[in-house]
């Protein structure tokens, strides 16, 4: 699968870039980043996915989120998607900032018109990584994957959904039980219908609870200042399945840090690190 190169820079000895793709799965061009660590020079590289939250693009993260450094420290390759396609057209995709355009809640859609291009799910776990083998050194069978708010309710179901295919999940602030709060309703609803036993599928919460599970701990960073805590993130709902099924999770709250990027720059080091020894150790 070819891509085209937007940019690419020099980074903490490694190259960052941005490119672009025509996607099957989406039916659209879509952008993309990728860090690649000076090691890929000497042989592929393991690769960590990032999935950005609401009306966010790759660019957020890969701007304001300082993986660079701690990626090329530990040889890690880091990929950042779009949170959704772009440029669809459909009627109402650009009305509101928790529907439709930046937030494709990685899913994909059943509804119509969204189940035309809305399948960001798909384009996570079997389209890009594609991309990934066919046009880098990256080994793609030893991937980690994480994010932010809607990202990191995409990274939880993915891992728990194909434990198979990712060998350490963590998050930040994330969104842990969709059928329990405001966006996961509307977006759920939106993208897959009325009927809420379709949307098990993509609540982590209730998957740990139906006894999906993942091999390792996950690891999920919370601010205490953020105010959507209460109403749409809900970790403790993710803790307590974890505690009754056995699943491994550490939930760190972090005192007086709030939903923005400066969560993330803070911990990515810690993160990088989590992941880094599931897929090199």
């Amino acid at each position: 699968m070819s891509l085209s190169k937007i940019s690419e820079q020099k980074a903490f000895g490694g190259v960052q870039g941005v490119y672009k793709h025509a996607a099957s799965e989406t039916a659209c061009d879509m952008d993309f980043s990728v860090f690649m660590p000076p090691q890929a020079d000497h042989g592929p590289v393991p690769v960590v996915y990032y999935l950005s939250g609401l009306t966010c693009t790759q660019e957020n993260v890969t701007t304001k989120g300082g993986f660079q450094r701690y990626a090329a420290e530990h040889g890690l390759a880091v990929v950042c998607p779009d949170t959704s396609p772009r440029g669809a057209g459909y009627a109402g995709e650009d009305d509101d900032y928790d529907f439709g355009t930046g937030a494709g809640f990685y899913v994909d859609a059943t509804e119509l018109p969204w189940s035309g291009m809305y399948r960001m799910y798909s384009y996570v776990t079997s389209e890009l990584p594609k991309v990934l083998a066919d046009n880098f050194a990256i080994d793609t069978v030893r991937a980690g994957i994480f994010g932010h708010s809607m990202g990191g309710h995409g990274a939880l179901i993915i891992a728990l959904r194909n434990p198979d295919a990712y060998r350490s999940v963590s998050a930040f602030a994330p969104i842990v039980a969709p059928m329990q709060c405001p966006w996961g309703e509307k977006a759920l609803a939106g993208y897959l219908g009325e009927d809420r036993e379709t949307w098990r599928d993509y609540d982590a919460t209730d998957l740990i609870r139906s006894g999906r599970s993942f091999d390792g701990t996950i690891l999920i960073d919370q601010g205490t200042a953020d105010n959507f805590l209460a109403e749409q993130l809900k970790p403790e709902l993710f803790v307590a399945a974890c505690k009754e099924t056995g699943q491994a999770v550490e939930l760190q709250l972090q005192d007086g840090y709030d939903h923005s990027y400066y969560l993330m720059a803070t911990f990515m080091g810690d993160h990088i690190d989590h992941h880094a020894r599931a897929l090199l150790g």
